[in-house]
């Protein structure tokens, strides 16, 4: 099978603390995971068997992310926006991350090859 992957796309223009980012990060994976699970469950094992390859990128703008969001949607590569809860930082309903994957390597970064790492 081709090279699988996740990849998580967070807003850097939020300005989240450290702790705030990283669940954002998990929530993401986890919530794109399970759309995955839907999907292809022989893609998500491929990923589980290989080491389940992440990478999180910067996103500028929660339009970014809507639009990246829509664009792996009409491909059907599983993915999920994450919007904070509002329990701390961010007022709630903040959209703060875009999991996407797992799925083929080449599917995903047909969107994502241009965003730095973040």
């Amino acid at each position: 099978m081709d090279e699988v992957k996740q990849v998580i796309v967070v807003r850097k223009d939020l300005k989240m603390g450290a702790g705030k980012l990283a669940a954002q990060v998990a929530h993401a994976s986890m919530l794109s995971y399970a759309e995955a699970l839907k999907k292809d469950k022989e893609i998500v094992k491929a990923w589980l068997d290989s080491g389940q390859k992440k990478i999180v990128l910067a996103g500028e703008s929660e339009e970014m992310l809507e639009k990246l969001y829509r664009a792996f949607q009409y491909e059907k590569v599983p993915c999920a926006l994450v919007n904070d809860a509002g329990l701390t930082q961010l007022p709630p309903g903040t959209t703060t991350a875009l999991g996407i994957g797992p799925d083929i390597a080449q599917k995903i970064d047909r969107f994502t090859k241009s965003l730095k790492l973040l």
